[in-house]
């Protein structure tokens, strides 16, 4: 298929791995920076709910010593309805809250798979091929949804969990100081503990998000396979080994809950202990007579004001656990540089002259690696040819022409486009001027003109219809009920029509320079037929390389390049080198007639 245009590249060369305290604080301003008036009004709900909060639990003391003193019906129907009207008003303030937090953590962890998606996008093919999709998937998704509270609440929660407690506080010193002293000093040290427990559950929490990736690859991997999986009969030993990834996920995130855990069970601990000590000092005092009975209650309900903002603090730190897992992981992702560096040239309109010279490569990670998949090739294809690339399987064809879409660059010599060094070239204009069609098609669940313009809504539905007339689809399109909105189901096209709406997808593109990875190698002599008259139409007056098995593929292109263990054993015009009987073009044009004699005979 063609190749979709990347955005901009991170610039090349590693970069310091920034510390969790640091990529939170910098994820928090990067990405609720824009979004700082939802932020505004989440917090002033917040507040707003906490005020409310500390005012209710002096209206219920007012409400009972009230009523030990036989007061009017009249003041404590007017007390019970202050109460009633307030409460609602909190959980009001609180839904608010709720409903403003999820709508800044959906938009700014949006915003955050968008950027990730797209630095993946811009990495060179080195990094991909050591990650299944299932593992990027898993961090794209589950790692930022990992993120989604501590975007939403985590800043303003804390915030409030704050202003809460220290308002619990000072009407604990309000009533009785050395009440309040006691208390402070109660929550000062839960907090100092619990933040010394929720240090245990980073490293544990890192681990389950590897664990969970490994699963999701394991997963694409095996669903991408199945039909072999089937076919050979590896069903049960695909299960059994699936059992032993999920059965290793599942300890990883048990191991990792215990870990976390262990915060609120310290919570709980210490506020038993927390209350037990406040009742008894609220009856004492009471039974002493030092305070009524519903300043006695009201020590009761500020505890339990002291004990939500601390527990609130618990949940987030918890949560802070998960971030700073899903932060370092995402990190690591957003602090990976692409090997291929961002040129500032762009390539001339109009065919690409295509131009190899001393060019090697290797897979390898140094020059020095012995494994080149292709040794010192020089050649020029001209700008308008046609250039069919023959060859053994392994000689080097697949990777020839991942240098020219610039997926990798060369490991020495120079490729220039259009007389530009690819290096020197802005990517996405490079993508936008070379389009690859693979013999594999990607298409989408998506509409027709989804498939055709990778999901651009600018191009116009006469310039979709246009280039599927060009490829010889436009009796398919009148045939589908919906025309271009039509949904294209999972195996609803035949290898042909793929091929041609790929084709399609080029035309679109308008490109200068095109590769196309054996076009008609499953098809049949009528399809071929078909897509040969296409493949005629979509290569006028471009520039193209065309890899082929079958000899009748490249029989209308202008020059012939055959590669042989990644060396040019020869290159030169079609016709001259089927006239010199001496050349290796010759001489498969002889191997391939005498096995079509032999399947006929």
């Amino acid at each position: 298929m063609s190749l979709p245009t990347p955005l901009s590249p991170s610039p090349a060369g590693a970069r310091k791995q920034p510390s969790s305290s640091g990529a939170a604080l910098g994820v928090l301003s990067r990405y609720l920076g824009p979004l700082w008036p939802k932020v505004a009004l989440l917090a002033a709900l917040l507040l707003g709910s906490i005020a409310l909060s500390l005012y209710l639990p002096q209206l219920l003391a007012t409400f009972l010593d009230t009523a030990q003193q036989k007061g009017s019906l009249s003041a404590l129907t007017r007390l019970a309805v202050t109460y009633i009207g307030i409460a609602v008003g909190v959980q009001l303030l609180s839904a608010g809250a709720t409903y403003i937090g999820a709508d800044v953590g959906w938009a700014a962890t949006n915003r955050l798979r968008v950027d990730l998606t797209a630095h993946l996008l811009n990495l060179d093919m080195s990094f991909h091929k050591e990650r299944t999709p299932g593992e990027l998937i898993e961090r794209v998704d589950g790692d930022v949804t990992a993120l989604s509270n501590f975007f939403s609440q985590f800043a303003v929660r804390v915030f409030g969990a704050g202003l809460l407690l220290l308002g619990a506080l000072v009407m604990f010193w309000r009533e009785v100081w050395w009440l309040g002293l006691i208390v402070t000093a109660f929550a000062a040290f839960t907090l100092f503990a619990m933040n010394r427990v929720r240090r245990v559950g980073v490293e544990p929490t890192r681990v389950e998000r590897e664990a969970s990736a490994r699963m999701f690859g394991f997963i694409e991997e095996r669903l991408t396979g199945l039909d072999d999986v089937r076919s050979l009969g590896g069903g049960p030993f695909t299960l059994s080994r699936f059992l032993g990834v999920q059965r290793n996920f599942f300890w990883k995130a048990y191991q990792a809950w215990i870990k976390r855990s262990k915060v609120w069970q310290l919570s709980m601990l210490l506020f038993s202990l927390g209350y037990v000590a406040v009742i008894a000092s609220a009856v004492g005092l009471y039974l002493g007579g030092a305070v009524t009975i519903g300043t006695a209650f009201l020590f009761y309900q500020y505890m339990s004001l002291v004990e939500e903002p601390i527990d609130q603090l618990t949940q987030q730190l918890q949560d802070l656990q998960k971030a700073g897992a899903s932060l370092i992981r995402v990190g690591e992702l957003l602090n990976l540089s692409s090997g291929l560096t961002e040129g500032t040239r762009t390539l001339p309109e109009g065919p690409l002259e295509l131009e190899f010279e001393n060019v090697s490569f290797s897979y390898g990670d140094s020059e020095g690696d012995s494994g080149l998949v292709l040794n010192d090739l020089s050649f020029t294809v001209q700008a308008g040819h046609t250039v069919g690339l023959l060859g053994r399987t392994g000689s080097g064809k697949t990777s020839l022409t991942r240098l020219v879409s610039r997926l990798y660059d060369p490991t020495q010599g120079v490729l220039r486009l259009g007389g530009v060094p690819s290096t020197e070239l802005r990517l996405s204009d490079l993508r936008r001027r070379v389009a690859v069609v693979t013999q594999d098609v990607q298409l989408f669940q998506a509409s027709v003109r989804d498939n055709l313009t990778f999901f651009n809504p600018r191009t116009p539905d006469l310039q979709v219809r246009r280039a599927l007339a060009e490829v010889g689809l436009e009796d398919w399109l009148d045939s589908l009920p919906d025309g271009l909105n039509s949904k294209l189901a999972v195996n609803s096209l035949s290898a042909g029509e793929s091929q041609l709406l790929a084709f399609a997808r080029v035309m679109l593109q308008d490109p200068g320079l095109i590769v196309l990875d054996e076009p008609s190698s499953r098809l049949d002599p009528a399809t071929e037929a078909r897509l040969t008259a296409a493949m005629g139409r979509l290569l006028a007056g471009r520039t193209a390389i065309v890899i082929a098995h079958r000899l009748d593929t490249v029989a209308r292109a202008d020059d012939i390049l055959v590669l042989g263990a990644g060396n040019v054993l020869e290159y030169g015009s079609r016709a001259s080198l089927s006239r010199d009987k001496n050349s290796e073009y010759s001489r498969l044009l002889a191997a391939g007639r005498s096995v079509q004699d032999e399947v006929l005979a």
